[in-house]
């Protein structure tokens, strides 16, 4: 009987340990929020749909961005090269619109 106890211990002591480790890289992970203090220059645009946001660095320089949309929801930071075009989430059936494109640290993780 020990030994049965012993082999439902060590996966449940392992996916628990799992978990927890889990959890605590998602709160410690930085939120894409913290580094979206700063308006994304004139010359990046977007234009939206209910399927896609396509954001464009009519800029000369790369640019570190991310999208805010009305429900305080940001997406991830993503780098443009000049000329180049980013896609992110639309804003949907639920009308989750767009309400700004920010600088963003890409090195945050968010």
């Amino acid at each position: 009987m020990k030994n049965l106890m012993n082999r439902i211990s060590r996966p449940v002591a392992l996916a628990t340990t799992t978990a927890a480790g889990l959890l605590m890289a998602v709160s410690a992970a930085p939120s894409a929020a913290a580094d979206t203090t700063t308006p994304a220059p004139g010359c990046v645009e977007y234009f939206q749909s209910w399927r896609y946001t396509n954001v464009h660095n009519g800029c000369t320089d790369t640019v570190s961005v991310t999208v805010e949309y009305t429900n305080g929801q940001w997406a991830p930071c993503r780098v443009i090269e000049p000329g180049a075009w980013a896609t992110f989430a639309g804003y949907g059936t639920d009308g989750n619109y767009v309400t700004g494109v920010r600088t963003c640290d890409p090195a945050s993780g968010a």
